[in-house]
């Protein structure tokens, strides 16, 4: 069996058919369902970040194998932590935080979007079936 993909498969996870992923959405949603019905709100972080970590896997795991394009959820994701770390971490306004944080969603996307063309042979995009 190769563990090539075809153009039009996702790339293969690296620990095999074993369906983590969507495990971790699944946990997610149950937490967060938890959550939200009995008012806890360390279950609904909990929930989301689980969720998000999820489908976070599947992009990166998309991207830098030239699959799909993700290229601004992945940037979004490093100034979402640019903006915590700093502020909560470093006491900063959030002003200054913000503007560290969009220089790095700056860099962030320049960086994977060269990823994503040296991965996929030269696109900048790509738009799955219908392109």
């Amino acid at each position: 069996m190769s563990t090539t993909p075809k153009a039009d498969e996702r790339p293969p996870a690296p620990w095999g058919s074993f369906p983590l992923a969507e495990l971790t959405v699944l946990a997610g949603i149950v937490s967060l369902a938890i959550g939200a019905i009995g008012g806890h709100p360390t279950a609904i972080v909990i929930g989301v970040v689980l969720a998000s970590l999820g489908g976070l896997e599947v992009a990166v795991r998309e991207h830098f194998a030239g699959y799909r394009s993700h290229t601004t959820l992945l940037a979004g994701v490093v100034f979402v932590l640019v903006v915590g770390g700093l502020f909560y971490l470093t006491n900063l306004i959030l002003a200054v935080c913000l503007a560290a944080a969009a220089a790095a969603f700056a860099a962030a996307f320049l960086l994977l979007r060269r990823a994503f063309q040296k991965a996929s042979g030269g696109l900048s995009f790509k738009l799955g079936r219908f392109g």
